[in-house]
């Protein structure tokens, strides 16, 4: 018998760059690490529209053969899983762990009282941010514990931190490219900066797997770059710390606002860059103002362009939050969040 069972999308054969297949591999990883890669069976949930009944199959085998179940998957798959593990789990009676992905979790519910019965049944909901546990707690969930995303990587040493405190400074977007990530906002920001200052004082590099559903607004978005904005196409994500240690800050504009601790803000402090981001529901779990970045209200978009402004005009302040940005990665490594997880599966 296995020991654990691990449900989740880890992408058409097994390769993606995308939020929700990096964490379920990462945490699988760490827990084929502990347990050992034999004692844990993987089920992949790419594709799973096709042959729905495949994946039921699947998820009955699992539990039948597994001792511990952990499921992760983001708003789209939760609609599904749920019923079927619970389904599956009718006679086995394993204990079923949910990780969730993302910060979405508490709203959702709020609009879905049934699924919200089942989920207080499960051994344990594992959340990103304390915005999402308090939530959860308030809702009268019992079983939830802070478990905040991570990423196995190797830090800068304080010896290796780039401060390049010359123009043109380099900001860079690490993430999802799709309308909703703020794209265009900072677009516009270093665009209207550089042509406020008649001359290019700031650069914009945008690394990501552009959303398959938004190709079309991407191309026509690229037409209106000027030569200070460039799309670098997908960086590996165990190649980030390099690519990101070259630049001066990472922009995080989301217009999501319950995104969790994004992966993206992870990389960054590894590569010791600080963070200007929209103030999203959970931004304060991650992002310390002044310390590791710098904030702007969420409802207003055009501030991007004042706080990169105030950096351009006073780079020290970037050299001050590098170091802290080091300090704050040592609390997403897998040692510092991974036990509350393993605990149960032990």
């Amino acid at each position: 018998m296995k020991k654990i069972s691990i449900i989740g999308h880890f992408g058409g054969n097994g390769m993606s760059s995308d939020g929700q297949t990096i964490k379920t591999m990462i945490v699988t990883k760490e827990i084929e690490n502990i347990f050992g890669v034999k004692r844990v069976n993987r089920v992949n949930t790419f594709g799973w529209k096709k042959n729905p009944g495949k994946l039921f199959f699947n998820c009955i085998k699992s539990v039948y053969e597994s001792k511990n179940i952990v499921f992760m998957t983001d708003a789209g798959g939760i609609k599904i899983f749920p019923w079927f593990l619970t389904c599956a789990n009718v006679f086995a009676k394993r204990p079923i762990h949910y990780v969730v992905i993302g910060g979405w979790l508490v709203r959702y519910i709020e609009n879905h009282k049934l699924l919200a019965w089942f989920l207080k049944r499960l051994s344990g909901i594992f959340v990103e941010t304390q915005v999402m546990k308090k939530g959860l707690e308030k809702l009268g969930f019992g079983n939830v514990y802070l478990m905040p995303n991570f990423k196995d990587l190797t830090l800068l040493q304080e010896s290796e931190i780039v401060s390049s405190l010359k123009e043109p400074y380099r900001f860079c977007i690490f993430s999802r490219i799709m309308k909703e990530k703020g794209i265009e906002n900072a677009v516009n920001a270093v665009q209207n900066i550089n042509a406020r200052y008649g001359r290019a004082v700031c650069t914009l590099d945008l690394y990501g797997q552009v959303d398959s559903n938004q190709t079309k607004w991407f191309e026509q978005c690229m037409k209106t770059f000027s030569d200070a904005v460039r799309y670098g196409g997908v960086i590996p994500f165990d190649k980030s710390v390099d690519v990101l240690k070259e630049y001066y800050a990472l922009l995080f504009p989301t217009q999501f606002y319950t995104e969790g601790i994004p992966g993206t803000i992870i990389d960054a402090y590894a590569a010791a860059l600080p963070v200007v981001a929209s103030e999203w529901e959970s931004v304060f779990d991650i992002v310390e103002p002044g310390v590791t970045g710098i904030t702007y209200s969420f409802n207003k978009p055009e501030a991007l362009e004042d706080c990169l402004t105030a950096l351009l005009e006073d780079p020290e302040q970037i050299s001050d939050m590098k170091k802290h940005c080091l300090k704050k990665a040592e609390q997403y490594l897998p040692n510092a969040v991974m036990d509350i997880l393993i605990s149960k599966l032990a």
